[in-house]
């Protein structure tokens, strides 16, 4: 049966800045709150779609901020979708990828609500239209970014005790080498036979720097380096990986299905994390993990801090994959302190549990939302390093 068109009627773009649980701290930024990017796509057969193209750390993380995606979407990408086929995301996509260069971010927002409205229409989870779910949860890994140790180590105890992560990434590259090599150390020591601990540099190394730290580290029994050089270096990344000290993820390397192929066809990287915003949507992102498992590259489940609407987002993608040998980190809500969802997703066991609800299988709050929408609060507070 053919489906009867659905036309697009409007596309809204909302800034929603909430502060954070405490500072995070990145190489390349502070954040002490996190600005929700989040697009609500109304059809004329009265379904909305809701979709989510948060960054990290303004334009400090890359080159889109909260502020250009809004004015994107607004200018650019709502006025060619009103009126479209709603019931045809796949070909809105491709519009306005044939359209418009780069905007990653944006893009995932926009696809993730048509897929979102589509899945609502059809009443089904969003994870059905990539091939269906393989799995109801996703382990989720905890990220550790005060900058100081005893506090990271007082933290991850806590979590760990009610069952919420067994997995820690440690947020390194803004101090002397030595000390972020020691304040890993310690932490790996304290949580040593309990917990998993791995580091994530955000491209703040040398490459003889990251040599040097993962020795240190591979005789620590660290798990996982993330993007420890800059992105562009592939030949660098792929003599870290060929070392084989400490496993080696690319992150920030990683913008898209082209990256991918390239990485993978150098065996440049031991792990994919895998973005949905990072790779320009949904779509964009299975395609990545495909090229990946192609490779026999491991694969994890990436956040750029999202939240609800972009983790579950995510988790809803991630569910569909064969193998996640490394998990996710889509912990994004829990570092939030305002709840924009009429029910929390649910974090227990180590792991986020999928809702079995038709689209994302969430409902937002927007009394809430509207409350804390940019309009009505100041900016978002982010410190460049």
């Amino acid at each position: 049966m053919i489906a009867t068109p659905v036309k697009i009627e409007s596309v809204e773009t909302i800034l929603v800045d909430v502060p954070t649980i405490r500072p995070h701290r990145l190489s390349v930024a502070t954040m002490n709150c996190q600005t929700l990017v989040l697009v609500r796509i109304r059809c004329a057969d009265g379904v909305v779609g809701v979709g989510e193209g948060t960054t990290i750390g303004g334009l400090a993380y890359g080159e889109e901020s909260p502020e250009s995606i809004k004015v994107n979407i607004d200018t650019y990408f709502a006025p060619l979708l009103k009126d479209m086929d709603a019931t045809r995301p796949g070909a809105a996509m491709a519009k306005l990828r044939a359209l418009f260069q780069g905007n990653r971010f944006a893009k995932s927002a926009v696809e993730t609500a048509l897929f979102d409205a589509q899945a609502q229409r059809l009443g089904v989870p969003l994870s059905e239209l990539f091939g269906g779910r393989v799995r109801d949860s996703v382990d989720v890994a905890w990220t550790l970014a005060s900058g100081d140790t005893t506090r990271d180590i007082d933290e991850a105890e806590r979590v760990f005790e009610t069952k919420r992560h067994r997995v820690f990434k440690l947020k390194i590259g803004s101090r002397a080498l030595a000390d972020d090599v020691a304040h890993v150390v310690a932490i790996q020591k304290a949580l040593e036979g309990r917990g998993e601990v791995r580091v994530d540099v955000n491209q703040a190394w040398t490459e003889s720097e990251a040599i040097w730290a993962g020795k240190r580290f591979a005789d620590a029994g660290i798990a996982l380096i993330e993007q420890p050089i800059a992105a562009e270096n592939r030949a660098g990344l792929k003599r870290l990986t060929d070392l084989a000290q400490v496993p080696i993820m690319a992150d920030e390397a990683l913008h898209g299905p082209a990256d991918a192929f390239a990485i993978a066809s150098a065996r440049a990287a031991d792990v994919f994390a895998i973005k949905i915003a990072q790779s320009g949507g949904l779509t964009g992102a299975a395609q990545v993990a495909a090229i990946a498992l192609a490779a026999n590259i491991d694969l994890y489940g990436g956040t750029m801090l999202e939240g609800a609407v972009g983790t579950i987002a995510s988790a809803q993608l991630f569910s569909t994959f064969g193998e996640l040998k490394w998990g996710t980190e889509l912990f994004g809500p829990l570092l939030l302190t305002e709840e924009i969802l009429t029910e929390p997703l649910r974090y227990e066991n180590f792991a986020l549990h999928l809702p079995q609800g038709p689209g994302l299988g969430i409902t937002l709050d927007w009394d809430k939302i509207d409350r804390l929408r940019r309009d009505t609060r100041k900016g978002a507070s982010v410190t460049t390093n």
